[in-house]
């Protein structure tokens, strides 16, 4: 069984001041892929407090998955690519790649996304954005990938021919 988490990054859900409608959906949306969440949070958008807490769950927590939802894009305030990129040691270019242009057939802001993928030990990060139009595209167009990636990066030896 997948195991993973998913960090909302939000100054106002993190207060309580907002409905953290994205994180849900995450979580809906995993579940019916047969991912079970084990770990929720909603965090404020602080580099630092991002970087541990990936750290944290990556290392300890023994995750197949982290997605986190917000801060991908070029405010000041998101710092979500930033810290992600810090904890990471390996990066996917290409499902961030799949999700920008996914996004772009709906809005031409879709390409300042600065949303990542990568991997930290056995453990795959996905960024996603905010918006809950924005989660179910992006999550959409990589989920059907997310149990082969997950399986190769838990050591899976076995030919993907």
């Amino acid at each position: 069984m997948m195991r993973a988490g998913v960090i909302t990054l939000s100054d106002k859900g993190s207060k309580g001041q907002r409905e953290d409608v994205s994180g849900k959906l995450v979580r809906d949306m995993l579940k019916d892929a047969g991912i079970c969440v084990d770990i929720y949070e909603i965090i404020p958008d602080e580099h630092d407090l991002i970087v541990s807490t990936l750290k944290n769950w990556c290392d300890s927590k023994e995750l197949s998955l982290i997605v986190t939802t917000g801060g991908t894009g070029v405010s000041p305030r998101d710092v979500t690519p930033d810290a992600t990129l810090k904890v990471i040691e390996k990066e996917i270019p290409g499902m961030a790649e799949v999700m920008r242009m996914k996004s772009l057939e709906k809005t031409p802001h879709a390409m300042i996304s600065r949303a990542v993928a990568g991997i930290r030990g056995k453990t795959l990060i996905v960024n996603l954005p905010g918006s809950p139009g924005g989660v179910k595209d992006c999550l959409s167009a990589i989920i059907a990938a997310l149990p082969h990636a997950i399986q190769k990066i838990s050591g899976d030896m076995s030919e993907c021919a």
